[in-house]
């Protein structure tokens, strides 16, 4: 696939995938015989993990070591593991540090909604 296909089927600019690139997160998008960029089913499955994480939160820096642990081999499962599983625990903190505020937003939606029934309830009279 073009880069510009890429951009399309997931959803991010081509500046995006090229810095992806630049910056070590893809770790090597193939290249047709004249130099453009031709993403594999591979490199997409690339994207599409970059994408999911960096939709839940983690940070660019913590995918670029992933990445480049992926790219020691065998011997960094360990370590690939525990940084997925620390990243796990920073995100299930913040879902409920979110759950929470969310749980204030319906208390004070509740109280907006009782408040306007009963002023709508007093003009009907």
């Amino acid at each position: 696939m073009t880069i510009a296909e890429v951009s399309r089927a997931y959803g991010l600019t081509a500046d995006t995938l090229r810095y992806y690139e630049r910056v070590g997160l893809l770790p090597h998008v193939h290249r047709n015989q004249s130099g453009i960029r031709d993403y594999t089913e591979q490199d997409c499955g690339w994207v599409e993990f970059i994408k999911c994480m960096r939709g839940a939160g983690l940070p660019v820096e913590t995918l670029i070591e992933y990445v480049g642990l992926f790219g020691q081999g065998d011997e960094t499962i360990p370590a690939r593991k525990e940084l997925l599983m620390e990243q796990r625990r920073q995100l299930a903190a913040r879902i409920g540090e979110m759950q929470a505020v969310l749980d204030r937003l319906d208390k004070k939606i509740e109280g907006y909604e009782s408040h306007l029934l009963k002023a709508e309830r007093s003009l009907k009279r």
